[in-house]
């Protein structure tokens, strides 16, 4: 089989005659010599590195979990034809594990002033901005035997965003939603609720909604009928302190609480109310304001799409205030936050009352289900304390609960998986019943 490249040189070099007994200056510069030249020659023969042109192009955001393609395009402005090993270097939360490698890495060719193009595709495992950090090249000259190896800066940026896992559950949510607005059901009557029409009283309906002037020009019992009022304000007021860095399962407590939150404002924007959103632990870190119906979403997604814990106490009184600067008339106040009991009593409790004198509380929170297998172990020693420290965990919650129902605050609290169906049901309670 003949050999080509460098296999063949290195054949050549090989079958030179050399003293192989008494190795001498003249006998080693036999062999080197001819070695020497054919690196000098690849070398010269490598396109230069530092030339190169390249641009990026390609996806500017990703749902979390979903891919992004990001194109190099790579431009050799020299005579000489490019070949060449390229790696586009990104943060390791941009690749799932263990792909890196074979994900960043191209070869390529591009003749002598022409361009070409390759593709990068990421998988992110985290949200957030993703910034490359350098290209590196290395150019290779005809043989092999030699190499140019630069780097460049080509900036781009990838926003990974929340996945919003919580939208299968939309579908059954506006079902519900329909049935409030009277489309499939008789409307009922709640306390702020905007009259509908008049209908023939049944057996059953609130005497608080019979028209007496209506009944006196009629011979039957005439009733008004009601709808949810729209155009109501709903404040999401996201805690982003130190207990939102709790990972409960695979994923952080503030990542489960923006997978509701994302819900109830699909859901309320349905409903023609306005969804503001606030994320707070000791300054605002977003504020979304003043969305249309068909905005609110994708500002959302894109407010909270960087936010991340910070580690440290959350300020209630500047949560408070913040809160009741951000909605300045009646609103419906959703608190994403802990149940934990030393944040809520010594936190939480003290400026309670300043946001149910003038709102509707509604306070959401994220369980976790381990505890809840803990208090079902037995059999061995440790399962049984694992059980009693459940059991106190549970019951801790609970009182923490039963006091802020009892300052007027409807409380969610339920596992990661089920809180956005159980914060949009508590929404839909509420605007059942008027309290909106």
């Amino acid at each position: 089989m003949a050999l080509t490249g460098r296999a063949a040189l290195l054949a050549a070099l090989g079958s030179l005659p050399v003293g192989i007994w008494e190795p001498s200056w003249t006998g080693i510069l036999a062999v080197n010599a001819p070695l020497a030249v054919a690196c000098a020659c690849d070398f010269a023969l490598a396109a230069p590195v530092r030339r190169l042109g390249l641009t990026r192009s390609g996806d500017t955001s990703a749902r979390l979990g979903d891919t992004a393609d990001v194109t190099l395009t790579v431009t050799n402005p020299s005579r000489r034809p490019l070949r060449a090993c390229l790696r586009d270097a990104w943060p390791p939360s941009t690749w799932q594990p263990g792909t890196e490698v074979a994900a960043s890495r191209h070869r390529l060719t591009v003749p002598a002033g022409e361009r070409r193009r390759v593709t990068t595709r990421l998988r992110p495992t985290r949200r957030g901005d993703r910034r490359p950090d350098r290209v590196t090249i290395r150019s290779y000259g005809p043989l092999g035997l030699f190499s140019r190896q630069g780097t460049h800066q080509v900036p781009w940026t990838v926003r990974v965003l929340p996945p919003f896992t919580s939208r299968k559950h939309l579908p059954s949510k506006l079902a519900r939603l329909r049935e409030l607005d009277g489309r499939t059901s008789v409307l009922t009557r709640g306390e702020g609720t905007e009259f509908d029409s008049l209908r023939e009283y049944v057996p059953g309906d609130d005497t608080r909604s019979i028209d007496w002037r209506a009944t006196a020009r009629q011979t039957t019992v005439a009733v008004r009928t009601w709808r949810p009022e729209r155009d109501r304000h709903i404040l999401v007021v996201l805690d982003t302190g130190r207990t939102a860095a709790g990972r409960v399962g695979d994923i952080p407590r503030l990542d489960a609480a923006m997978d509701a939150v994302l819900l109830l404002a699909a859901l309320a924007s349905r409903a023609g109310d306005r969804v503001d959103l606030l994320a707070y632990d000791r300054r605002v870190r977003a504020l979304v304001q003043g969305r249309s119906a068909g905005d609110v979403l994708p500002s959302l997604v894109n407010a909270m799409a960087t936010l991340e814990p910070e580690l440290l106490e959350t300020d209630a009184r500047g949560l408070a205030a913040t809160a009741l600067k951000s909605a300045p008339r009646r609103s419906l106040i959703v608190l994403l936050t802990t149940l934990d009991q030393a944040p809520v009593e010594e936190g939480l409790l003290p400026v309670l009352s300043q946001l149910t004198q003038r709102h509707t509380v509604l306070l959401a929170s994220v369980a976790d289900p381990h505890i809840a297998r803990m208090a079902t172990g037995r059999g061995t020693t440790e399962a049984v304390y694992e059980a009693a420290a459940a059991a106190q965990a549970h019951a801790e919650r609970h009182r923490t609960a039963d006091q802020l129902r009892r300052h007027g605050v409807t409380v969610v609290d339920a596992p990661p998986e089920d809180l956005a169906p159980a914060l949009a049901d508590a929404y839909l309670s509420l605007k059942a019943a008027g309290r909106l």
